[in-house]
């Protein structure tokens, strides 16, 4: 078996201010995505999109996630704890960022841009698609050196004993899911999105393919803490908000498949 190798959450301390790990995480993959990004407009020679619209496009992304992906933990996964010491809602750096809630602020946030930049909404969506996975294999990673999100117990031999949790050995879910939702998403996505797509369709396999790997994940993955546990069917919290993302994902495919071309 193996056991967690404990990792002090605080990366760097200069006096008074210390630099999380999770923080550096994020920082990671907003870098990733604006290199992603250069490299997207040159392969399929966008015109709508420059360099400079990609730094403005992150910056609405970044508020888009910290504060979709704070409200949703918030609202989704604990109300009752947050509720509770409310100003434990902005130490986003201890973490605790919902996926699902990001996804929704980011929604907001992209819509908001490509009106003020009379861009596509739904073209838009497709072109950031490809550069989300690296941002939530980060993320992933920063659950892991925050020692949060540990997986259900398993006799499997590469089970991980959490000594904070307790001495049974657990499934490393973190490293699942940054292996789904980061590693194979990215590549799925991004060898889809090398020719041109249908308008709509990068994004339907982003959403197919992250609420498949997120629910196949969640199997592996305790329960989180709070007001909700295993739900009806015996399933997650995650796994009913990624089921609506499966289903939406395929109906965005067969649309745009179908629909006339312009």
């Amino acid at each position: 078996m193996l056991v967690y190798p404990h990792i002090n959450p605080v990366a760097l301390q200069l006096g008074p201010l210390a630099i999380h790990w999770y923080g550096l995480m994020y920082m990671a993959g907003f870098l990733t995505f604006l290199w992603l990004g250069r490299k997207r407009i040159v392969t399929l020679n966008y015109t709508q999109i420059t360099n400079k619209t990609l730094d403005d496009l992150l910056f609405y992304g970044v508020l888009g996630v910290i504060l979709g992906g704070r409200l949703g933990e918030v609202l989704f996964y604990n109300p009752s704890y947050y509720f509770a010491n409310p100003l434990k809602i902005l130490a986003v750096w201890e973490g605790g960022m919902s996926f699902h809630g990001g996804f929704l602020g980011v929604l907001v946030a992209m819509a908001v841009f490509a009106y003020q930049q009379k861009l596509r909404w739904l073209e838009l969506m497709d072109f950031i698609a490809p550069l989300v996975p690296p941002g939530l294999a980060f993320g992933r990673l920063g659950n892991f050196i925050n020692g949060e999100l540990w997986g259900r117990p398993t006799d499997a031999p590469w089970g991980m004993i959490f000594p904070h949790v307790d001495n049974l050995p657990r499934h490393p879910s973190q490293l699942y899911e940054f292996a789904l939702e980061g590693v194979l998403l990215f590549t799925l996505l991004w060898l889809y999105a090398k020719q041109p797509r249908p308008v709509g369709a990068v994004s339907g396999l982003f959403l197919i393919g992250y609420g498949s790997f997120r629910f196949l994940g969640e199997f592996a993955r305790n329960p989180d803490d709070g007001i909700f546990g295993l739900m009806s069917l015996g399933i997650s919290m995650g796994q009913w908000l990624s089921l609506p993302m499966v289903l939406t994902g395929i109906a965005m495919m067969v649309w745009s498949y179908r629909r006339p071309v312009a």
